[in-house]
């Protein structure tokens, strides 16, 4: 992985992007970025290769998006050998259902996609489920508190897995769960009253059913009959010609249509259902539903469906055989989340054992770790023996904070709770420092993007960060991209590691970003603008302080020089009048040269003016003598008119040091009431 180019548009607001990172002489490379030139967006779209997934853009997603990062000889980046590490990602932060520090995080994210899988086929069924039963409750809760209270789907779909293989139909899969299942209708059902009739008429419906010529309760009953009707029909069993011969009691019948055998079903209902002793315990049960408001709308529903009422004399076994219909008639969705759980289930023990014979790497990690970083706590394997011995499976981790001369055990939470923000960032660390030393372990060649990975650390972590970086650099496994946003971790990785020709420095456009040579990373006075003082007119002007303060310290403030230079930075009453010619006198002095800029007599001020303008349209990058000759143009222009309104030479005169403020102050306590808006021609 010696040449790594990029080539972008579209990607996450990075309108085009076009670089080749050569890794042939060094390993690392940094790059600085303003906030909002483009760093989470380069991030975003490596961490995109590294889990396999297209990249967009983030709001014009109409836009065709082009992603292409290729080796030397043009072959697309293969995402295992990517690794992008961010400021700080929850995700690897420890919990009590992942435990990710404990574990392979490519083996457990193989564990979380099964996971995945696992919500996507239990949304299918239950969606399925809710959509048959047209039910408003929530359909997991009532499975799981009807198969297994207080467990969870797992283990409740399990419990009726065999039972559901051996069920033929569906005979209650048009049973609206809610008609039944209202709580203030099972409240009412549960009256002593209303439950005796009902239980009457399930005695009478039953006693008919035993009667019957070809019904048999439990075998082959109406809703039997029903569902074979359907299914015969619907798999051309008649249409072939084929018929089927019911048998009972030396009765026979030969069903040679749909028609015949509903007409046989027909006879068969009618006879139990028009008995006069079954009608008038319905007729009683239909009173006592009368009687309660809250039962009517149950009582119309049963009126259509008194096939159901004789099954309302147990409750908990109706319920049961009500979803395992439901779940019949959704038996391929079913079956599929039963296949993710045991697939998971299956993946689960593959990562505690692979866990287990990775527990010598986690020692090696923690030694790291705890040699490395500076936080108020210590880890341990507390039960490295029982690990070697096979008694568990994953580590587990012992933290003991310290605290001056005391220190204490404490578990993980209370331990996060007690860390301040960088420390928990320094905790984080940990499971890429385990990433890191996996992939070496496996002479997995790696290309590290690090995006701001030492943020709102302190000094003594930052720079265990760096040193930790520029070790896997050296290790000759991994090439590194550090991306940063903060100019003084910029400045350090470089003077440490990098190297002055390996810091780039993004620089937005209209047309997109590049990525170009940094300068003035140390010392940009004297290894940058010093050296363009003549032909670079801001570069020119962003040297007047730097000119000032050697000036101060070397011969100091009474120096005629020192004032000069301080007319160019404030508005005195001759600032107007400086030319170019007297500020290249200065610095021929102090840099020791004999030079002189092309335009000796035209006024400093209006250079000022110009170069400050020409700064506006420039793209967005570090630019620092850019920012300088725009801080300056815009005191000489605030200094200027506030001096001009404030109208009072003497008060001026007298102003000795602090000038701005001081203005500011005449100015706001002169004109309080008035609303000012000043732009500088």
């Amino acid at each position: 992985m010696d040449h790594v180019r990029v080539d972008l548009k579209n990607c996450y607001g990075i309108k085009s992007l076009a670089h080749n990172f050569d890794f042939t002489s060094v390993p690392a490379f940094a790059i600085y970025a303003p906030n909002g030139v483009m760093k989470s967006s380069l991030a975003q779209t490596f961490k995109d290769i590294a889990n396999g997934v297209p990249s967009t853009d983030r709001i014009f997603q109409t836009r065709a998006t082009v992603r292409k990062v290729v080796d030397k000889i043009g072959k697309d980046l293969n995402k295992d050998t990517l690794l992008v590490v961010g400021p700080y990602d929850e995700t690897l932060s420890p919990s009590a259902k992942t435990s990710t520090l404990l574990i392979n995080p490519q083996l457990k994210g193989e564990y979380d996609r099964l996971l995945a899988d696992i919500e996507k086929a239990s949304a299918a069924l239950l969606a399925a489920i809710t959509k048959l039963s047209k039910s408003k409750k929530d359909i997991e809760d009532e499975i799981i508190n009807t198969y297994a209270p207080g467990r969870d789907l797992e283990v409740s779909l399990n419990r009726i897995r065999r039972e559901l293989e051996e069920q033929l139909d569906a005979p209650f899969s048009d049973v609206l769960y809610d008609k039944i299942f209202d709580n203030r209708v099972l409240e009412a059902i549960n009256d002593d009253g209303v439950k005796t009739t009902i239980a009457e008429y399930g005695k009478r419906y039953n006693e008919m059913l035993a009667n019957s010529t070809f019904f048999k309760k439990g075998t082959f009953d109406y809703y039997n009959a029903k569902q074979i009707a359907t299914s015969l029909t619907n798999n051309g069993f008649f249409k072939a010609s084929h018929s089927v011969k019911l048998n009972s009691l030396g009765e026979s019948v030969e069903i040679k249509t749909r028609k015949d055998l509903e007409d046989v079903i027909s006879r068969e209902k009618d006879a139990i259902i028009k008995d006069k002793e079954l009608r008038a315990r319905f007729d009683a049960v239909q009173t006592a539903l009368d009687k309660n408001a809250t039962l009517r709308e149950f009582g119309s529903y049963m009126l259509d469906h008194e096939e159901y009422l004789a099954q309302l004399s147990n409750i908990p076994k109706f319920r049961q055989d009500i979803i395992l219909s439901y779940l019949k008639a959704n038996e391929d969705l079913y079956n599929a989340l039963m296949n993710a759980f045991d697939a998971a289930k299956t993946a689960r023990a593959g990562i505690e054992e692979q866990a287990k014979k990775e527990q010598t790497q986690w020692k090696e990690v923690i030694d790291i770790f705890n040699r490395r970083f500076v936080v108020p706590f210590e880890l341990e394997a507390k039960n490295q023996i029982a690990l070697v011995l096979g008694q568990t499976n994953v580590i587990d981790l012992g933290f003991t904070y310290h605290d001056g001369g005391e220190q204490i055990e404490i578990g993980r939470d209370e331990l996060l709770r007690a860390l301040s923000t960088g420390e928990r960032k320094a905790y984080y660390i940990l499971n890429v420092i385990f990433e890191i030393q996996a992939r070496q372990k496996a002479n997995q060649e790696t290309l590290i993007v690090v995006d701001d990975i030492a943020d709102s650390f302190d000094y003594q972590n930052k720079y265990a960060i760096i040193q930790y970086l520029k070790d896997i650099s050296d290790s000759g496994m991994f090439k590194l991209i550090i991306m940063t946003h903060n100019f003084d971790f910029f400045r350090t990785i470089e003077s440490r590691f990098v190297g002055y020709p390996r810091c780039l420095i993004a620089s937005k456009s209209d047309t997109g970003l590049a990525l170009v040579q940094a300068k003035g990373i140390r010392n940009v006075f004297a290894n940058d603008w010093k050296g363009a003082f003549f032909t670079d007119p801001r570069k020119k002007i962003a040297s007047i302080p730097f000119l000032r303060n050697l000036i101060e310290m070397t011969i100091g403030e009474s120096d005629q020089s020192y004032q000069r230079l301080t007319a160019m930075l404030h508005w005195k009453k001759d600032t107007d009048s400086i030319s170019v010619g007297e500020l290249d006198q200065i610095f021929n002095i102090m840099c020791q040269t004999q030079k002189q800029s092309k335009n000796p007599s035209r006024l400093l001020a209006e250079l000022i003016d110009e170069e400050a303008q020409k700064c506006l349209g420039v793209s967005a990058g570090l630019n620092l003598e850019n920012k300088i000759v725009l801080a300056i143009a815009i005191r000489l222009a605030a200094e200027r008119f506030m001096i001009r309104k404030i109208a009072d030479p003497a008060f001026v005169e007298k102003i000795e040091e602090n000038q701005t403020q001081k203005l500011t102050s005449e100015f706001r306590k002169k004109f309080s009431g008035e609303a000012v808006e000043h732009r500088h021609p």
